[in-house]
Formats: C-alpha cells, sequence, structure tokens
C-alpha cells in the first residue's frame, strides 16, 4: 500500500472514530459545548532521527545433541520401559523387539559351532591315524619290505587327512562367525540408549510392529541448547560466524547480546534460507522453543521512533494520540517495527513535525483538550 492510500485509509478510520466518539460525549453534553480539558500529559514533536539497519530474523531452539533411535531389524515391540519426559543413560535398555526368526538363527548358529568342532576332532584323529601308518611304512620301505606304490598311498593318505583337518578348522571357523553374526542380530532385538538425555517424544508403543529404521522415539541431551536463526540466502555475505547480534527468547526474560557460532553452508531450497546457529546457556530451554534474532547491517536510515508508553493497542490496531494546532487530541493509526529499548519504531502513521502524547495516554480521549 503507497503512503497516500495508507493516509487515506488512516483518515477515513479516524473520521469514523471521531464520529463515534463525538457521538458518545455528544449523548452526555449539549451541542455545541467546549471540548473536555485533560491536565498532566506531556507531548514530544516527532523527529527524524539516523536508526540502524536491522535484519530481524526467527529461529527455534534445539538441542545440540539428539538421536532418533530406529530397531534394525523388524519385529513386535514386547517391552517398553520408557515414556515422555523419563530421562535415560547411554546403553540402558529403552525396548526389547519380539524376533524369534533371529533368535531360531541364533540357536541354528550355535548348534553349526558344535557341529563343526567335532567335525575338526575326527579330523585330527583321521590325521593322527595316518601319520602313525605313514611312519610305518615309511620304515618298511626302507628296509625294502614294501613296494613303492604302497608308500606312496600311505603318503598320499597323510597329506588328504592333513587336509581335512585344515578343512574341518575353517568349517569351525565358518560357524563361529555365523553364530557371531546371529547372536549380533539377536542383540538387535534390544533397543538400547545410544546417549544420555531425555525423551522428548516416543512414536511407537508397546505391541506394535516395526521395521528398519523407524523412528521409535527421540533422546536429546538436555545439557545445551542452541537456537537455529533461518537468514535469507542475500545475507550470506554479510553474516558470518563471530557476527553479534541481539537474541530474545520469549521464555526466558529480557534479551541477551550474543554471537553467531556456526552458519550451515548449505541453503534450503525450499524456503531460500540457511541456518544460523547461536549457542545458548540459559536455564529453562525446551527444545522447538520461539526465538528471535536482531542482526546490525551496518548501515542506517532516518526513521521516526516513540516511547513505547505512547502506543496503544487496541486488539489488532495500533495506535498513538496526536495533538494539533489547537491542542485538540486526535487518533492516529500507526504501523510499528522493532523496538529498542524504551522506543519503538514508526513504520508509518506519522509525520515529522506531529506532536504526540507520550505520558497521560489514559487520561485523553479524542477531541479532547489538553493543557
Amino acid at each position: 500500500m503507497s503512503n497516500n492510500l495508507f493516509r487515506a485509509a488512516v483518515l477515513l478510520i479516524v473520521a469514523f472514530l471521531a464520529a463515534g466518539c463525538s457521538k458518545t460525549h455528544d449523548a452526555g453534553k449539549p451541542e455545541g459545548a467546549p471540548a473536555v480539558v485533560v491536565k498532566g500529559t506531556s507531548l514530544e514533536v516527532v523527529k527524524l532521527v539516523a536508526t540502524t539497519d536491522v535484519l530481524d530474523v526467527v529461529g527455534s531452539v534445539r538441542a545440540r545433541t539428539s538421536s532418533v533411535v530406529s530397531p534394525r531389524i523388524p519385529g513386535s515391540i514386547n517391552v517398553l520401559r520408557v515414556r515422555e519426559g523419563d530421562r535415560v543413560r547411554k546403553g540402558q535398555l529403552l525396548a526389547q523387539l519380539d524376533a524369534q526368526e533371529n533368535q531360531a538363527s541364533a540357536a541354528v548358529a550355535t548348534a553349526a559351532i558344535d557341529e563343526a568342532r567335532r567335525g575338526l576332532d575326527e579330523a585330527h584323529s583321521r590325521k593322527k591315524l595316518a601319520d602313525m601308518t605313514f611312519d610305518r611304512y615309511e620304515k618298511l620301505y626302507s628296509e625294502q619290505a614294501i613296494s613303492r606304490q604302497e608308500f606312496d598311498v600311505r603318503q598320499t593318505e597323510k597329506d588328504m587327512a592333513a587336509q581335512g583337518v585344515a578343512r574341518a578348522a575353517s568349517r569351525l571357523k565358518q560357524a563361529q562367525e555365523g553364530a557371531r553374526a546371529a547372536s549380533t542380530m539377536a542383540d538387535y532385538t534390544k533397543i538400547i540408549a545410544p546417549i544420555s538425555g531425555v525423551v522428548v517424544s516416543k512414536q511407537a508403543d508397546l505391541g506394535a510392529s516395526v521395521f528398519p529404521g523407524q523412528p521409535l522415539m527421540t533422546i536429546e541431551n538436555d545439557g545445551s541448547y542452541q537456537l537455529e536463526l533461518a537468514l535469507p540466502e542475500n545475507m550470506a555475505a554479510m553474516v558470518k560466524p563471530g557476527s553479534p547480534l541481539r537474541v530474545t527468547l520469549d521464555s526466558v526474560g529480557a534479551p541477551f547480546t550474543a554471537k553467531i557460532g556456526d552458519i550451515v553452508p548449505a541453503a534450503d531450497p525450499g524456503s531460500r534460507t540457511f541456518i544460523a546457529k547461536i549457542a545458548l546457556s540459559q536455564k529453562g530451554l525446551k527444545s522447538g522453543m520461539f526465538g528471535r534474532g536482531s542482526i546490525s547491517l551496518g548501515t542506517t536510515t532516518n526513521g521516526i521512533t516513540v516511547p513505547k508508553q505512547a502506543v496503544v493497542n487496541r486488539g489488532a490496531m495500533t495506535s498513538v494520540w496526536t495533538v494539533d494546532k489547537e491542542n485538540i487530541v486526535h487518533m492516529r493509526i500507526v504501523r510499528v517495527g522493532r523496538e529498542s529499548g524504551a522506543r519503538i519504531e514508526v513504520l508509518s502513521g506519522l509525520s515529522e513535525g506531529d506532536r504526540v502524547v507520550v505520558a497521560g495516554v489514559d487520561k485523553v480521549v479524542e477531541g479532547a483538550r489538553v493543557e
């Protein structure tokens, strides 16, 4: 909306309000009666002042360390030991899955180890017998009591027995590795806390069927939080790590000064913003809380500010009381911007030279005369 259109709209609203107020006052006094005189007010002449250009952005509080807990195997939850708000420690059992196939595979793998070990024992026995037989035949061959062919047969049997031991040992190792893998898969039925912290959300209940990668719960380390602000991508060259800013968190009260810690180098293609992270040390923070940041851009412009107590808020309407040359009070609809200390920026509705009521605002009414 252009300035002229805005002023026209303001004048129209003021005219209606003035008409309403006039009717209200007329009902209690005869027409032509003098205006109500109000004392004890203070006025301020509006001036253009140099104001620092500030980028105002919003964001959310996030835990610096968080983990989404998911199962690695399919199954149904038959044990669930935590709920939202519970504090857990790293390695603690959170839930357990009923995955009978994995448990059966582990049992089969254990039996395979026993079978492979017996096979190795048998191979060692055959090798021992083959070695003893070869030693006897080697002695007989040296005495020329047997033929070369009979000696070669016993030597071949000895070599085959040694290879049998090697094969049996390989089968035992293979069975052991299979049992280890099956045991690991069986251990996946236990859902363990990867970090210490607080369970902030839970997406599955007791008895639910779950699948690999499906989120079960989220754990956050409540020892440290950060404010993540969404900055416009055209500010990428102006905002750097270490840049100062003023942070406002409604949950902790007064604004405070901080510095930007990390900036995510990639921008979000959907919102055309990139994330700046500010470390927080305040108490009572929770993930998801709303926060604002004001970053000075290093440039100045001429603007209008008034004391915050001069601004009147009635629902969605924001206004101030202005005083004309005859000291008559009129309501003026305004649009305000950011606050700076005890003053607030007025973006439209006032001009340089206007007089504004800054004290005794609650005493004045439309059409009253101030002294």
